[in-house]
């Protein structure tokens, strides 16, 4: 029996960060994220935000941590300018 259900294509990390970069700009833009720390016990320190069907969780940083958005396993590291990928998911390894 086959499954006729068509999965979706991989993320790229192309796409992760245009998806990651419209989550910060939901926040309220990279320097408002980067610049706006809060405490790590605080209610709204995460925030998730769905586009396009992924959701995406935007932290804020904080004075030994940094500002990060996470999408499909990537990690994107915010700055004051925009943001940098830090982390890709990890490749399935191939009996």
């Amino acid at each position: 029996m086959t499954d006729d259900r068509a999965t979706p294509p991989p993320l790229t990390a192309e796409r992760a960060q245009a998806l990651a970069e419209e989550a910060v700009d939901l926040a309220g833009g990279a320097r408002m994220v980067y610049r706006s720390p809060r405490q790590a016990f605080s209610f709204d320190s995460i925030k998730t935000f769905t586009v396009d069907d992924q959701e995406i969780e935007v932290r804020w940083g904080e004075i030994s941590s940094p500002a990060i958005a996470t999408v499909a396993g990537y990690v994107f590291e915010i700055h004051e300018e925009g943001i940098e990928l830090l982390i890709r998911p990890p490749k399935p390894r191939l009996p």
